[in-house]
């Protein structure tokens, strides 16, 4: 009987229109939801890796900018941390990089046998090699910073450091000739575009540390177990130093994206809050154009629990399968979201994904079924608390006022 009602006759269109577009609502709303958050989970996820399989879960630096020498008794007790999987040495400085044009650019300084362990780097070099690292006159350069300053593998590049050197006629800057013996791309803009890889004897040379460091890189099995063994870790650093776990060393960042992850679930939430309100409307207007068959129910001896339940049902049809079509068609968007993204870009001939401003070259999606859950379950409770009241309002039709003038 509920779905006879939602079926459209000739002078009972417009109900059925209203209630169309009210599950076609609730339906576009929960696919916004688990695409939009499916999409920001993935970002998140593909930023976190990124980031950490190219920096340590933990930095640990001396004050005031000074290198850290006599680490090797901090490397060994790190390494009893049983979360602790490696522990590497670092030189980071700020250069000028000079090919057939200039720019500024980072240079890590770091082991070879340590670079090979950084995946998101050592897995995805597109010219050059590997093998020329450990020589101290090689570098490794992003794609986009070698596309700026104009060279490739083998050609010479020229570093000039700020740091300069003391002389009769002043401070000199402090410049040396490389040659770049790869090109790597992470498909992150910010590390293509800015970061230069030379091994560890050469940065300590070319920067005049000597035997010091910058920082101790500590990678940890995975995230969340490296903030857990926070306590360990602090302990087994005895010298006096800064430490910084990945959370803290881009706190705004990651900060920023959760701020705007829950704006835009409260945002998106209200397009199904709008669509259980249109629920609420079409069930209002049926129980009034209804008034009649549920007079003669009345009479006939239906209660008003069955009375109640047949508009519930009606009701709860619209969310039920209003939510089933959303959650299909997130799902299938966010399986397909490149493809999707790269059919519009051509139709609109506009870039809708910048590596410039998103920092990644491609669109991530990352399905969480908790939240899409969360997502389905909310859909479906609002669908059915957007039922209660039409309902009651039909059972409490009284038989005698919705017969007196028929």
């Amino acid at each position: 009987m509920a779905l006879r009602y939602l079926r459209a006759r000739r002078q009972e269109g417009f109900i059925s229109v209203i209630a169309l577009f009210s599950l076609l609502g609730i339906g576009l709303g929960v696919a916004t939801l688990i695409i939009v958050m499916s999409v920001m989970n993935g970002f998140r996820a593909e930023l976190l890796d990124r980031i950490l399989g190219l920096n340590g879960h933990y930095e640990i630096r001396a004050p005031e900018e000074a290198p850290l020498v006599d680490f090797d008794g901090v490397i060994a007790r790190l390494k009893d941390v049983p979360e602790v999987v490696r522990v590497a040495p670092i030189v980071e400085g700020q250069v000028m990089a000079s090919g057939k044009q200039a720019s500024g650019a980072l240079v890590r300084g770091m082991a070879p046998e340590q670079l090979e362990n950084l995946d998101v780097l050592s897995s995805n070099i597109i010219d050059g090699s590997l093998d020329s690292f450990s020589d101290n006159n090689s570098l490794l350069i992003g794609y986009r910073l070698a596309r700026t300053l104009g060279v490739k593998a083998g050609d010479k590049l020229k570093l000039i450091s700020a740091q300069g050197t003391a002389t009769a006629f002043g401070t000199m800057p402090r410049v040396k000739t490389f040659i770049v013996g790869g090109l790597f791309e992470t498909g992150m803009y910010e590390y293509d575009n800015g970061y230069i890889y030379m091994s560890l004897n050469a940065a300590q040379t070319y920067f005049r540390l000597g035997d010091g460091v910058t920082a101790l890189e500590v990678f940890a099995s995975d995230p969340d177990s490296a903030l857990e063994a926070r306590r360990e870790i602090i302990n087994a650093v005895n010298i006096r130093a800064y430490i910084y776990d990945w959370q803290q060393s881009r706190a705004s960042f990651f900060n920023a994206l959760q701020v705007e992850r829950n704006v835009m679930f409260l945002i998106l939430t209200l397009i199904i809050l709008v669509a259980a309100f249109n629920i609420i409307s079409s069930l209002i207007m049926l129980v009034k154009d209804k008034g009649r068959d549920v007079a003669i129910l009345r009479t006939m001896g239906a209660t008003r629990g069955m009375i109640m339940r047949v508009f519930f049902i009606a009701g709860a049809s619209i969310g039920v399968i209003g939510t089933a079509f959303g959650f299909a068609l997130g799902l299938g968007f966010c399986a397909n979201i490149d493809r999707i993204k790269g059919l519009i870009e051509g139709l609109t001939g506009a870039e809708l994904f910048s590596a410039e401003i998103y920092f990644l070259s491609n669109l991530p999606a990352k399905i969480d079924p908790t939240e899409v859950t969360t997502v389905v379950l909310m859909a479906l409770a609002l669908s059915l608390l957007a039922t209660i009241y039409p309902s009651w309002r039909a059972a409490r039709l009284d038989p005698v006022e919705a017969l007196r003038y028929e």
